[in-house]
């Protein structure tokens, strides 16, 4: 069964994934950037330049065995999942950013996900050197990410009104392969999770935690919109999970190097979810203060 998953079923079931997400852009979202392009490259910023640093010193910090270290890269260094969406709807956040952010992200992990891939695998598997990404490996992650979007852009524009049809039945479909994908990696490899849970609860839990808290609090830090916030913070702390096993399992043959993408799949939807009360509960708190400012403002200038 292992062997199945790993060649036919997860590259099948990401491409759905992909397929679903290009289904749902249009070149406006690609356009849209220039009108908001603080909260994009602010988002950006934190999904290219923090996480990466911040897993590694998490990695450091947890002293976490070479291979899963690896897989914790790949986890920071995969694009926020199509389930962000799903959470920026749920907790008002700005949708058409989150679309926008996930469509670019897409397209610039084909280049840094390699990169960090390889960094990685050259700082805690140094003897491992032929592990690493090559070129062949890298146009396969190109393969793997960016070719379904493309195909799902192509059918919006040649047949949009299909390409709206299927929009939600596919990002149903998405979000449910996410979960069986997720499971079946859990189940195939059941005895090796069993074995390293313990050592990657605790730093998957406590990555999305940082992860989402740094989406939130730095785009509000250079006054982005708190719409704008809830979609960086839910891009930037749900990352595709799918995608960190994908290539973990076919492109580097690592089953263990895939651990961490499956415990985070999997822990991810509590955490996200939690979170999401937490900001809808500040807000309403933000909202208070706000309205309670002018009034007091009022009763003094009165006396």
């Amino acid at each position: 069964m292992g062997s199945a998953l790993t060649t036919i079923a997860l590259p099948i079931a990401l491409g759905i994934i992909m397929l679903g997400l290009g289904l749902s852009l249009t070149p406006g979202d690609f356009k849209r950037v220039a009108k908001h392009p603080k909260a994009v490259l602010i988002a950006l910023g934190c999904q290219l330049l923090i996480l990466p640093a911040l897993c590694f010193g998490l990695v450091l910090l947890f002293q976490l065995p070479p291979i899963l270290a690896v897989g914790m890269m790949l986890l920071a260094a995969s694009p926020g999942g199509t389930s962000a969406n799903l959470y920026s709807h749920l907790f008002r956040g700005d949708i058409a950013l989150n679309i926008s952010l996930t469509a670019i992200n897409s397209v610039i992990a084909v280049f840094t996900l390699p990169i960090i891939a390889n960094l990685s695998i050259a700082y805690f598997l140094p003897s491992e050197g032929g592990l690493g990404i090559q070129f062949a490996k890298a146009v396969e992650v190109f393969a793997i990410v960016l070719l379904p979007v493309i195909l799902g852009m192509l059918v919006r524009w040649w047949r949009p009104a299909f390409a709206d049809s299927m929009d939600k039945p596919v990002r149903i479909a998405s979000i449910v392969i996410l979960a069986i994908v997720i499971a079946g990696a859990v189940v195939a490899n059941l005895s090796i999770l069993l074995a390293n849970f313990a050592q990657l609860a605790g730093i998957t839990v406590l990555f999305c935690l940082l992860s989402l808290t740094v989406g939130y609090f730095v785009p509000r830090l250079f006054r982005v919109t708190r719409p704008q916030a809830i979609a960086s913070s839910f891009e930037i702390g749900i990352h595709n999970a799918t995608l960190a096993i994908v290539i973990a399992q076919t492109v580097l043959m690592s089953v263990e190097m895939s651990l961490p993408g499956a415990v985070y799949g999997v822990l991810m939807f509590f955490i996200a979810a939690g979170f999401g009360f937490l900001l809808a509960r500040l807000a309403r708190r933000e909202d208070a203060a706000a309205l309670a400012a002018p009034s007091a403002e009022s009763s003094r200038s009165g006396g």
